[in-house]
């Protein structure tokens, strides 16, 4: 079971390679803890799908920090042209009868969100998947980020996804979108997207329609796409794009910006003191690196 990461972002907000930002307790990456939850959830095999730029420097950290029980492969992603292109990137290294998983390398869904996928993804006639976390739990202090809004029909599947840019969390708990939409003020409840997926591997077709339908250099994002097919089904067309909403426990906390990550290593610490998550990373393999 293959779980394609996806690292080719420019993070121009964070200013770093934000996959390698320090969260662990004992100073691992966020790629890392990324990488042993899904590798403790049941995922087989990892895509990390890099760009020219930051590549070099991760393959560098995987070469020289991961235990060799870790079976990963690197897809270069050459322009930077969404996350839809990055998926098609991994394409060659993806079984074409098998479904896969894709996830940011700069959010940590947990062991929970990881395992919910895997096991939906074990079962051979399973639908795409979207895994997803209530608006609250997936907001980590106060700097805006965006958040794909969903909605789900009453047997659980995907209905839409509305990207609300420049969400934010106010003293109190209230959560506000100031993209200047309305409304402004958003149900913590509301579930969201964090671009953990489950695609079953006809989608590539259609994910390679979209990115041939778009301008030359434009950026083709998954949510966007997700809620483009799932339009088509809403009006009657025939499609294979059903999407099961998984909707999972507890927290996804990720970097965004430099001063996300002093509060993931905080997050991180109390799951840990809580008895939520190991100490050490790779407790799932059989040698530690």
């Amino acid at each position: 079971m293959t779980l394609v990461v996806l690292a080719a972002g420019r993070a121009t907000r964070y200013g770093g390679v934000k996959p390698l930002a320090s969260v662990g307790v004992g100073g691992e990456p966020v790629l890392d803890v990324l990488a042993s939850d899904a590798l403790a959830a049941g995922f087989q095999r990892l895509v990390l799908v890099v760009g020219p730029e930051t590549g070099p420097a991760l393959r560098y950290h995987v070469a020289c920090t991961w235990p060799s029980q870790a079976t990963v492969e690197f897809a270069l992603q050459d322009t930077p042209r969404g996350t839809v292109d990055a998926v098609l990137a991994a394409a060659p290294l993806l079984d074409e009868d098998s479904p896969f998983g894709v996830a940011n390398a700069d959010d940590l869904p947990g062991e929970a969100g990881f395992s919910l996928l895997a096991e939906h993804l074990a079962s051979p006639d399973a639908p795409n998947a979207a895994v997803c976390y209530r608006l609250g739990d997936s907001l980590l202090g106060e700097a805006p980020v965006t958040r794909g809004l969903c909605h789900v029909d009453a047997d659980g599947m995907l209905v839409a996804v509305d990207e609300r840019r420049r969400v934010s969390r106010l003293p109190g708990g209230r959560v506000v979108s100031r993209d200047g939409r309305a409304p402004e003020e958003l149900d913590p409840g509301q579930l969201v997207s964090v671009n953990l997926w489950g695609f079953r591997p006809d989608l590539l077709d259609l994910l390679r329609t979209a990115m041939a339908s778009s301008d030359k250099g434009e950026e083709v994002l998954l949510p966007e796409v997700v809620d483009q097919l799932l339009a088509a089904r809403r009006e009657g067309a025939a499609s294979s794009t059903a999407v099961k909403v998984l909707r999972a426990p507890g927290r996804c906390i990720g970097v965004t910006h430099p001063g996300d990550v002093a509060l993931v290593q905080a997050e991180l610490a109390r799951e840990i003191g809580r008895g939520d998550r190991p100490a050490q990373l790779w407790t799932s393999l059989a040698v530690q690196p």
